[in-house]
């Protein structure tokens, strides 16, 4: 028999794992713009490495919008 989770361990649940799209997301960025600064790859790679970066918090944020709806009533 399977347990329902209250609305708050479904919150906690979810929190932690958006939370590590969050930090892959500014990581890979952050990776991108420390390669664009120092200039050791090329700057269609680092610009790549940014633009996956953002890839993955708009994924982030559909998510959140997705999960988390605002009802109107």
């Amino acid at each position: 028999m399977k347990k329902r989770l209250t609305q708050n361990e479904e919150f906690q649940i979810m929190k932690m794992v958006l939370d590590k799209f969050l930090w892959m997301g500014f990581g890979i960025m952050a990776f991108g713009f420390y390669t664009l600064v120092t200039g050791k790859t090329e700057i269609i790679k680092s610009i790549s490495f940014l633009f996956g970066g953002a890839v993955i918090l708009l994924i982030f944020m559909v998510l959140i919008l997705r999960e988390y709806e605002i009802v109107k009533h």
